[in-house]
């Protein structure tokens, strides 16, 4: 038998149990049924799921490996949970930030009265590689820019929640935190019905409702794309797996064209117009014309058909900019300012090494901290200190002197940790969360998330791209929160 009478916190803040040992609220009944399974079921039902994923197809494509492209999703049985008392901090503060990004995003594009303000400096806005002069002058329908936004939160020792970064380009992992719940109500299921978890499987209903909310006022019923870079994307399981839960179509760019002021899809029978598009490529493949001229992934002209109000793109093109990781560094006073409020959820303490006081610093600290470059993803142009070798830090030196507005830096956070299968035993490995965001006729907080983890012992880099993998995330109803 595995029992988790013997697990160890190790000092961090742990999801499911408390420093002492004991089992947090909501937890007590999972505990106790891993505790109660017989040797070697544990494992067993770990590997079934893991069978499970492979014959759903749960993959995601890896760049630049010899072994292949396409990998399944690594997946943890034992599932993060949340009370309801912190998830209606992290609701609450979810909706506050995001509000308050698109008041942003809306403003640095028309009247920049955050700028006239002196609240973020201008030329902050107009070095970034985000920053869309395509988009100045621009409201997007409904005045919406950030329709789905991937918000990664860390919990740290202290037991808070903090906004490590904002997602509000084409944040991905959806599909496995609805894919992740399937499997996990096969296998515990009455531990999980028990519990009274709070579903997450109506996104794709909110997602198309959306969507449809974005469609030109003309038009009765919308038709409704997805529009995917193609089959060698690392998130195009996704992309087909929204398309086929929303029931609208998957395209690319070379079965989209522009015609008469319109967006058609190619079909069997001519010519479709097509009224709203959730993109999952980036502003710089969107346009050959308006942006970058060698892209076949595109549609040409998609730009002017867009700001003449004849489609809808989700998210709108310039999103970027407010997911510039120095720009993050200001989101709390973009939230005051346009809220009026303190932000419910804080930011990471962070360094802006365009500051000389503030690089000098990071320059002779860079072994305690977490450097990360201003656009970059998925674990990559990124140096964590404490893990790193002399010649490493050196490097990063370098770049930073060379570019300092390019670069960031934070303290190496405690990320709190959660019981994770490993070998024939049960370990701590950290965690993060990535709850995902809908603004459409109002704003949608999917229940949970994605729970990343890293996988490797001691390791604080959960992304899939670098050895990470993913657990269910239970957030419990309100009744259920004391055992």
């Amino acid at each position: 038998m595995v029992s988790m009478n013997t697990y160890d916190p190790e000092g961090f803040y742990d999801e499911l149990f408390t420093a002492g040992g004991v089992p947090r609220h909501g937890a007590k009944l999972l505990v106790e049924k891993i505790n109660s399974l017989p040797q070697d079921d544990l494992f067993l039902r770990q590997k079934e799921a893991e069978a499970l994923l492979l014959k759903m197809g749960i993959t995601f494509n890896v760049y630049g490996k010899d072994e292949g492209t396409e990998k399944i999703f690594p997946f943890d049985l034992i599932p993060r949970i949340i009370p309801d008392e912190d998830w209606q901090q992290i609701e609450s503060g979810l909706k506050q930030r995001i509000y308050a990004l698109n008041e942003f995003l809306q403003d640095i594009y028309n009247d920049k009265k955050i700028v006239r303000d002196k609240v973020v400096p201008e030329d902050l806005i107009l070095s970034s590689q985000t920053y869309r002069k395509e988009c100045e002058g621009f409201t997007p329908p409904k005045g919406i820019w950030c329709h789905v936004t991937g918000t990664d939160l860390i919990r740290d020792r202290d037991g808070r929640f903090y906004v490590l970064e904002d997602n509000l380009r084409c944040p991905s992992g959806v599909s496995y935190v609805l894919e992740n719940r399937m499997v996990l109500k096969r296998t515990f299921p009455a531990v999980f019905a028990a519990s009274r978890v709070r579903p997450v499987d109506e996104y794709p209903v909110k997602l198309r409702e959306m969507l449809e909310y974005l469609a030109p006022q003309t038009v009765e019923n919308p038709t409704i794309g997805v529009l995917t870079p193609g089959i060698y994307n690392s998130a195009y399981f996704e992309h087909s797996f929204l398309s086929q839960q929303m029931g609208v179509e998957l395209v690319e760019g070379q079965d989209l064209v522009v015609d008469d002021g319109h967006v058609h899809m190619l079909t069997t029978k001519g010519l479709r117009k097509v009224d709203v598009l959730y993109r999952r490529l980036d502003d710089d493949f969107l346009d050959p014309l308006a942006f970058r001229p060698e892209s076949v992934l595109g549609v040409p002209g998609i730009m002017e058909v867009y700001k003449s109000g004849r489609i809808a793109l989700a998210n709108a093109p310039g999103t970027g900019i407010a997911d510039d990781k120095v720009l993050y560094a200001y989101v709390p006073q973009i939230v005051k300012y346009y809220t009026g409020e303190d932000a419910i959820l804080p930011n990471v303490p962070t360094y802006i090494c365009r500051d000389d006081k503030e690089r000098a610093y990071v320059l002779e600290h860079l072994e305690e901290l977490v450097v990360k470059a201003a656009n970059e993803s998925g674990g990559y142009g990124m140096l964590v200190g404490p893990h790193s070798t002399a010649q490493q830090r050196e490097e990063f030196k370098k770049k930073i002197v060379a570019n300092p507005r390019n670069y960031i830096a934070q303290p190496t956070i405690s990320l709190s940790r959660v019981p994770t299968i490993a070998g024939k035993g049960i370990e701590g490995r950290h965690v993060d969360l990535r709850p995902y965001v809908l603004f459409g006729e109002d704003i949608y907080v999917q229940p949970g998330g994605l729970t990343r983890v890293a996988l490797k012992k001691g390791s604080l880099v959960v992304n899939s791209s670098q050895g990470g993998g993913s657990k269910d995330t239970w957030v419990l109803f309100p009744d259920e929160n004391k055992d």
